[in-house]
């Protein structure tokens, strides 16, 4: 399915465009909300304004002078820096998020489409862009991975069409979004070399593996302040190596990890399918780590197997049904019809949203609080009138991603900062988990003996403390 007849179909485009229309609502009202999930939005919104100005991506978020290149490989991001200048907020990487999910679900639906029958195949369309991977990228804001859904998307449809070629090429600048998903490249040229495409699927398999190798032990160790690849203490490949069959036995507990595998499969319609091989290496590295936030399918971790799982299933029913025939101008001779398979597996991945959906961001848009801009916005726009323009900045998570545009912002948890002309602090919010400093400037004080500040603000919540010597 060449790119032609997918913007031509109707229904990738009401599919896509529903998806636009939902996660830029998503987007808006977690920014009207002053959602803080993480620091994650601020530090790529710190990042989109460096590459804004044509600078490297220095982030003092993370640390003095710390290049975001030397955490992440994803060199992709370089993309927003155009975007970010027109519209300079942390609210922009949201949307454009919300644009990259959109897009990814054009070519599947399209696919689904043609191989499902109309209905069905917008059902399957519309499974992938409520299902938990796409929501959870949503919920958890901004994130690098974003960038690789429309590349997997376009890429996976041309392989399942076998064109090879127009394979290779959208799957290849994956290795540009984040360093292991060289690994789900190499993986997907592998399945390309044993669906036929012998030369260009080990190539691909090649370059897949190659970056991830190249980013993880020479270029982020390059430009990482500490001379190292930051994640690898997360794994622990030592006990793997030294006890296999006790980290076999392991590898499934807790009970989340058992509960985001059944999922995956689930949302495959099943494991009929080599290309949810694909998604192996991105469950490995999550597996195998301590963090358990790398465990659950809350997150935006999942997000990146969506794409996969939706081709999986598609590839597991019949290659060729007989409706698929093409016509000259690469449309179906007539309608295709949905086997009884694919109508139990698409039924089967939808049946992973309504588990999900609840706990999830789209459900929030049907309760009128959701709409509602958050009480204590007034003290933040107080806040950030109160530091002005240029000044550096320290602050807990709530306001990061509103202070960085302006400011240069510091997180106030980075233990070597500098001495900040103003620190912010949220005593409301959960950075403090209730047990909130005594104010805005004994906490800076204390992070810089010797240093004076004074509060210059206390409303909402919200304490602004400016440096007074």
């Amino acid at each position: 399915m060449r790119l032609r007849q997918i913007t031509t179909r109707p229904e990738a485009w009401l599919v896509g465009t529903a998806a636009a229309v939902i996660y830029v609502m998503v987007a808006i009202t977690q920014w009207r909300s002053l959602a803080a999930p993480s620091w994650d939005l601020a530090i790529f919104t710190q990042l989109a304004k460096a590459y804004s100005n044509a600078e490297a991506p220095i982030v003092p978020i993370k640390g003095p002078g710390f290049n975001l290149l030397g955490d992440h490989f994803h060199p992709i991001l370089v993309l927003l820096g155009p975007v970010y200048a027109l519209f300079p907020s942390g609210l922009t990487l949201l949307v454009v998020q919300a644009l990259l999910i959109a897009l990814s679900a054009g070519p599947l639906t399209a696919l689904a489409v043609r191989r499902l029958g109309r209905w069905p195949g917008v059902v399957l369309g519309v499974v992938y862009v409520l299902s938990y991977g796409i929501q959870g990228a949503a919920r958890t804001q901004f994130h690098e991975i974003s960038f690789a859904l429309p590349l997997l998307s376009f890429g996976l449809v041309a392989l399942l069409e076998r064109r090879w070629r127009a394979a290779a090429l959208w799957l290849a600048p994956v290795v540009f979004v984040k360093e292991d998903l060289g690994l789900m490249v190499a993986v997907l040229g592998l399945v390309m070399w044993w669906r036929g495409a012998r030369r260009l699927g080990l190539g691909l398999a090649a370059w897949g593996a190659a970056w991830f190798v190249l980013a993880t032990a020479v270029i982020l160790p390059a430009l990482n302040p500490r001379g190292q690849y930051d994640y690898t203490d997360n794994l622990v490949l030592g006990d793997a190596l030294g006890d296999p069959l006790g980290t076999l036995a392991e590898v499934l507990t807790p009970g989340e990890k058992v509960v985001t595998v059944l999922l995956l499969v689930a949302m495959a319609g099943g494991l009929r399918s080599p290309i949810l091989l694909a998604a192996v290496p991105t469950l490995a590295w999550r597996f195998l780590g301590d963090v358990p936030f790398y465990w659950t399918w809350i997150w935006h971790y999942d997000a990146v197997l969506m794409p996969l799982a939706v081709a999986a299933l598609l590839d597991g029913l019949d290659r060729r049904p007989m409706d698929d025939k093409a016509t000259d101008d690469g449309a179906p001779a007539r309608p295709a019809r949905a086997p009884r398979r694919g109508l139990l597996a698409v039924g089967m991945a939808a049946l992973t949203v309504v588990l999900t959906a609840p706990s999830l961001p789209v459900a929030a848009l049907f309760q009128a609080e959701t709409w509602r801009a958050s009480p204590r916005a007034p003290a933040a726009r107080e806040v950030l009138d109160t530091v002005p323009d240029g000044a550096v900045v320290a602050s807990d998570i709530a306001l990061l991603a509103y202070l960085v545009p302006t400011t240069t912002t510091l997180w106030s948890g980075t233990p070597d900062n500098p001495a900040a002309d103003y620190y912010v602090i949220d005593r409301d919010g959960p950075t403090w988990r209730g047990d909130p400093p005594a104010d805005a400037a004994s906490y800076a004080e204390s992070k810089h003996p010797g240093t004076r500040y004074e509060i210059v603000l206390d409303r909402g919540g919200y304490q602004v403390a400016r440096r007074a010597d």
